[in-house]
This record gives structure tokens, sequence and C-alpha cells, in this order.
């Protein structure tokens, strides 16, 4: 009886605990495939934006695109001062990851956010247009 107890706690305890860590803020933007990332920026109320290096970004990037380091100590600011609220943003990176931590602080400050899913590898790898 007492280990039934306990084990039902714990089975408690440890959902609770799967569900606090689920990020809800990545549920509020959309990752997207190559293909659809680039249907997407067809549309040209889609503000289009490379959040690496500026090294990075001078090396190719997609067109249409402006350069907003998500590492720059002073990204928040910078998106506020250069998006619009109004306008859906899409985010991309090299692979991914950083993108991802831009769409959630996106998100926190109130923006409809898209992430190109594997970053512009992805998109290198299947040939599509570059700028430099």
């Amino acid at each position: 009886m007492i280990k039934t107890i306990y084990f039902v706690f714990f089975i408690c305890a440890f959902s609770l605990g799967l569900w606090a860590c689920t990020g809800k803020d990545s549920d509020k933007f959309k990752n997207l495939s190559s293909d659809q990332f680039e249907e997407m920026i067809q549309d040209k109320t889609i503000q289009l934006v490379d959040v690496r290096t500026v090294a990075e970004y001078s090396e190719g990037h997609i067109p249409g695109s402006i350069n907003i380091n998500v590492l720059d100590n002073e990204f928040g600011t910078n998106i506020e001062e250069l998006l619009q609220k109004d306008r859906p943003v899409a985010v991309y990176c090299k692979s991914g990851r950083r993108s991802r931590n831009a769409a959630n602080i996106l998100v926190k400050k109130g923006f409809k956010v898209y992430n190109l899913d594997k970053g512009i590898l992805d998109w290198k790898e299947l040939g599509k247009e570059i700028s430099f």
C-alpha cells in the first residue's frame, strides 16, 4: 500500500516536471522546412532576418534578409528598432539553433515568428538562392 502511494506520487511529480520543462514559447513560433520557408518568404510583408554574425552574413545570406546578430547584447533593442510588430518575422541562422533562441525572444516581445528549421546549411544543400 505505501509503495503504491509512493509510486503514484513519483509518477505525478515526474509528470509535473516534464510539463514544466516544455517551453511554451517554442509552441508560439513555427519551424519550417527550407521549401516551406522559401515559399513563405515570397510574401513581401514578411520581415526576413539572418541572426548570425556579420562575418557569417557576409559569407552568403538569403536574398532580402537583414542581419541582426542574436549574440549581440543589444539584440532585444535592435529588433524593436528595426522590425515592425504588425508584420510576421522569418528568422534563420547557420543550423537552426540560434534562430530558435531568437524566435523565442521575438515571441516574448509580441512578434509572429517563423524559423528555418535546419538553417542556411540545409538551404544551401538544397541549392536555393544565396546573395553575397
